[in-house]
């Protein structure tokens, strides 16, 4: 099985984030092709990047740090559940991607990306360059417009036909990606 880290980019309180998350967790499961865990930024807590080092060295001094780099060379692929906040992507997913290099190389991510009428889509273009400079394979994208209308009164994310097929399209991608890309790593 890939391991799949699906990570939650927001951090604010009072975010809806977990509940597209879990949705994406569970339908990750189903799929079958994938060890799932969850790393929701908030949880991980990174400090602002703080490494005397630059990150390409993996020469990391803080204990923070190594186990960042630990559980990011431990994946197979990634999934990045990200708001859209100012038209852009989260500057905790920024930090979360610029404390290590080398372990992020060669992977496939998947966007589900959620908002209002863009659906986060502005945020994922930002995301993109970030991406292709620590050579991570954009696999598929699950852009969520007005996301809020999907989450009932229970706080769960119930997803429409579009998104479902959409999120089984991702997986398969990453699916695809990470068997293509393992003897590069």
């Amino acid at each position: 099985m890939l391991k799949l880290k699906i990570i939650l980019a927001s951090t604010r309180q009072g975010r809806k984030g977990p509940a597209v998350a879990q949705w994406i967790v569970e339908a990750a499961k189903a799929h079958g092709a994938f060890d799932v865990e969850l790393l929701d930024l908030a949880e991980v807590n990174l400090p602002f990047m703080d490494e005397p080092n630059h990150p390409r060295l993996k020469q990391y001094t803080h204990a923070h740090t190594k186990a960042w780099s630990a559980t990011i060379e431990s994946a197979d692929a990634f999934i990045f559940v990200m708001p859209e906040y100012n038209f852009g992507y989260t500057a905790p997913l920024k930090n979360a991607l610029d404390f290590v290099f080398q372990e992020w190389r060669n992977k496939p991510v998947g966007l589900v990306s959620y908002g209002g009428v863009s659906g986060g889509l502005r945020a994922t273009q930002l995301l993109k360059p970030v991406l292709t400079a620590v050579q991570l394979t954009v696999a598929g994208e699950v852009p969520i417009p007005f996301f809020a209308n999907f989450i009932g009164e229970d706080g769960v994310f119930t997803p429409n036909e579009i998104l479902t097929k959409a999120a089984t399209g991702m997986f398969g991608g990453i699916e695809r990606w990470a068997k293509v890309l393992e003897p590069l790593r």
